[in-house]
């Protein structure tokens, strides 16, 4: 077989492996759980946070879902929106510090939210709104540990901060505090209505991201594929 045909082969399949390998990752990136937006300014008021649950079982349902608030830097006035199908439980918890607010001192916040009774099928995601009163303004991020339970006892937990840079195999939600001010236009905007109809979150970035990368590869492996065979014709000429 001409070197030129060989080469060719080798680096289609190099190709489609490097292309699967993008797609896969960009179907992993996407099955977590996130919360939207991505960031609001420290001690923002009157905002809604959505935590997004997709199902990553082909097999079974969401049947629970679990959310807990750090009770540290607590999240003030916590007020659930009413889910088609689920029922919401709030626990709150006493603080070891109280918070002084403009209302007064706050001994207790919430540290969980327990939505039971719905199901998310295969293939589908859920949005749960949280609206909220007052966000800390003491920490630069809040992380928000969740546990997935699914209709064959099987139990996602998404608990694990990022460490080093690198996003972990089950990480957990995490909404970044910006310096108040420094993006006041956005959060003004996302404290007054609740959430756009389709946001743009970081799992779609993420998603485009490594589509992208993997039309890169599929480029450049034509490129080799094509170098490939002109120089096989070069050498028997």
């Amino acid at each position: 077989m001409p070197l030129s045909r060989i080469t060719l082969r080798r680096t289609g399949t190099v190709t489609a492996v490097a292309a699967a390998s993008v797609l896969l990752a960009a179907g992993a990136a996407s099955a977590h759980v996130t919360v939207h937006p991505e960031s609001y300014a420290k001690g923002a008021t009157d905002g809604v946070l959505t935590f997004r649950v997709p199902n990553e079982e082909d097999s079974a349902a969401t049947t629970k879902v679990q959310v807990f608030l750090p009770t540290d830097h607590p999240v003030l006035g916590v007020l659930v929106h009413p889910q088609d199908g689920w029922t919401a439980k709030v626990t709150t918890t006493k603080l070891k510090k109280p918070v002084e607010t403009d209302d007064g001192t706050v001994t207790e916040a919430a540290s969980a939210i327990t939505f039971t009774g719905g199901k998310i099928g295969a293939g589908q995601y859920e949005d749960f709104d949280v609206a909220f009163g007052q966000l800390p303004d003491d920490t630069g991020q809040l992380t928000f540990k969740t546990l997935q339970t699914y209709s064959d006892g099987k139990v996602a937990r998404w608990i694990e901060e990022p460490t080093g840079g690198e996003e972990p195999e089950n990480p957990a939600p995490v909404l970044k505090l910006t310096a108040a001010g420094a993006d006041s236009a956005s959060t003004a905007s996302k404290s007054t209505t609740p959430r756009a109809a389709d946001p743009a979150d970081s799992t779609d970035s993420t998603a485009r991201g490594l589509g992208i990368a993997g039309l890169v590869v599929g480029v450049l492996g034509l490129a080799a594929a094509a170098f490939a065979i002109l120089r096989g014709r070069s050498a028997r000429s």
